[in-house]
């Protein structure tokens, strides 16, 4: 039974570590392509609110 509960509890922690992996090398890619590509200006501007509420509201038009 202990090991059944190991094996559960290792696996969720692995889900978690690559999903925050992942979260972290998506805000770098949006930083170098933004800072790069983009506006060339503060890379850290592409993860306010502000700025995706205007991406998105470009998109649908609002």
């Amino acid at each position: 039974m202990n090991n059944g509960w190991k094996y559960v509890l290792k696996q969720i922690s692995l889900v978690l570590v690559i999903s925050l992996l992942c979260c972290l090398f998506l805000a770098i890619g949006l930083m170098i392509g933004y800072s790069f590509m983009g506006n060339g200006k503060n890379p850290l501007s592409i993860l306010s609110p502000d700025k995706w509420e205007s991406i998105i509201g470009k998109f649908t038009g609002k």
